[in-house]
């Protein structure tokens, strides 16, 4: 981060920290050591100085939090071995539990560019004969609770403070349309009604919401998602690792970055992209012979 953006996010967290303490600005100015109007001084959003080495250290061992928190170098307060420990998380449990973790993530990093690399379609622009498609072999529940997942991302999408960034690759997009792999049981006319959602919902949403296509056979990635600069989440499979450290949130948004620059359809093209699919391989009589 520049100087500019420390002395910001410092000023941000020693706020959080002063107001957890539940005591005025006074009172903690004298339990670090300092003068109430460099203190003063300190949260002023003219400010343009960072506070000094051991007065950062005295205000973290005040607010038990970390001095890497304070400067905006890690998004865990925890203090030494903690932080260490708490830079990567495994979240594992049941669909259900997951889908509450992931609306949570979601939550709290409302007002941030959430970056996304589907591990099929993006699940915002799901029909229900396809999700029911993907979870026929899960039980009669889980099919609902993703139905609910998908609605649910659709209605935080079209949030005006909402900014979403998709990678997939073109021959992912296109092995759906023509039915291949985990989609050639699933009829061409359902195959023809999400991608005719996922035309209206592209051009409903854009440009707060992106979907940018790659050549899968440049560029691999596996599913993941990144929150802001919050916490990033790859997914494995019934569990997320999930990492919380700014070094490691960081290379994983370069990561997506890489592949938004590499793509080679672009998001006002996605639409034609699509449209040029289903005339390829659903047209409405093929859809109906299949």
């Amino acid at each position: 981060m520049q100087r500019d953006e420390v002395v910001g996010v410092f000023r941000e967290r020693l706020l959080k920290v002063i107001e957890r303490q539940g005591v005025s600005r006074s009172a903690f100015a004298q339990q670090v050591g300092l003068d109430r109007s460099t203190l003063s001084q300190l949260l002023s959003p003219d400010n343009e100085r960072l506070a000094r080495a051991e007065t950062i250290v005295a205000i973290a061992r005040e607010g038990k939090v970390s001095v890497d928190w304070l400067l905006g170098l890690s998004q865990e307060e925890g203090r030494g071995a903690e932080v260490v420990s708490n830079a990567m998380e495994i979240e594992a449990g049941s669909a259900g539990k997951l889908d509450e973790t992931l609306a949570r993530w979601h939550t709290e990093a409302a007002g941030y560019k959430i970056r996304y690399v589907p591990t099929t379609l993006p699940d915002l622009l799901k029909t229900e004969e396809v999700i029911a498609h993907e979870y026929r072999d899960y039980g009669e529940r889980v099919p609902q609770s993703q139905f609910e997942r998908a609605e649910a991302r659709l209605a935080y999408s079209r949030k005006p403070e909402t900014e979403m960034e998709v990678c997939s690759s073109w021959q992912s997009v296109e092995g759906f349309a023509k039915g291949e792999s985990i989609w050639r049981d699933l009829p061409a006319a359902a195959r023809r009604r999400q991608i005719e959602q996922m035309i209206a919902i592209c051009d409903e949403l854009y440009p707060t919401f992106r979907w940018f296509l790659y050549d899968g056979l440049r560029r691999y990635a596996s599913p993941l998602t990144v929150f802001g600069p919050q916490r990033a989440a790859l997914y494995l499979g019934n569990m997320y690792f999930v990492f919380n450290g700014t070094d490691q949130i960081r290379v994983l948004t370069k990561h997506f970055d890489d592949l938004v620059r590499a793509a080679t359809v672009q998001p006002p093209d996605v639409m034609a992209f699509l449209e040029g699919l289903m005339a390829k391989y659903l047209s409405p009589a093929k859809a109906r012979s299949r």
